[in-house]
């Protein structure tokens, strides 16, 4: 709510209003789905960073079920007259169909909710300088691991994504989803033949998840594999 509804002056007598516009005698269900996203990504390769990359969206759905069909509008703008303006395009576009009740499959409002991840925002977890350090020391444990490794390329992503579902049944859920992920590719050369093996990994957390315990797993993995390939026969 902080994220997706404070910010743009969205209390909940607001959705009430726009429920109302949405929800008519032909709408047997209605729901609006909120979204907020911040990625990042950084990429090295030759001991520098070739490139990086930032970028925010968020937006809003509206959608309506009537009878048999479903009708579907958004916006990229959350406010409350966007919010009306996507209702109504929604009404009208589900205005026929077949009238029937739809049960709910809500789980009890009692039941306890098993945290799957933390809310942490991965992106501001690490500083940029901090983020590129991981790289070059991937890189060097890459080439450390043997002489015939001629090139390293790694990559490394962040994601927070903030999501609010809102229905016509007065239900609001909401989820914060972290993602961090890190991989690594390695070209070996020996007798003017160059092959590859890469590795990486991730987890719905931040950058603290990337220790030198699991570089050395991802280095590892990859300089196995470019090797392999380096020694195989047809």
């Amino acid at each position: 709510k902080a994220t997706l509804l404070t910010p743009f002056d969205l209390e909940a007598g607001k959705l009430e209003r726009v429920f109302g516009t949405l929800v008519g005698r032909r709408i047997d269900y209605a729901d609006l789905y909120f979204q907020y996203s911040r990625y990042e990504g950084w990429s090295l390769e030759e001991g520098i960073v070739k490139s990086g990359s930032f970028n925010i969206e968020q937006g809003v759905g509206v959608r309506a079920v009537s009878g048999e069909k479903t009708a579907f509008s958004y916006s990229d703008e959350i406010s409350f007259d966007a919010l009306t303006d996507a209702a109504k395009a929604t009404r009208a576009i589900a205005a026929a169909g077949q009238v029937r009740r739809i049960k709910s499959n809500l789980p009890s409002r009692g039941k306890n909710i098993v945290p799957l991840y933390t809310d942490v925002d991965p992106i501001a977890s690490l500083e940029s300088g901090a983020k590129v350090s991981l790289l070059e020391r991937l890189e060097r444990k890459c080439r450390a691991l043997d002489p015939r490794v001629a090139q390293v390329m790694a990559s490394l992503g962040g994601e927070y994504e903030v999501v609010l579902i809102a229905r016509s049944d007065g239900t609001i859920a909401g989820d914060v989803r972290p993602l961090v992920r890190l991989s690594v590719q390695v070209i070996a050369e020996q007798g003017g033949r160059r092959e590859s093996g890469s590795s990486g990994g991730g987890t719905r957390g931040d950058y603290s998840h990337f220790t030198d315990a699991v570089l050395d797993g991802y280095a590892k993995q990859a300089v196995s594999q470019a090797l392999t390939n380096l020694e195989s026969r047809p």
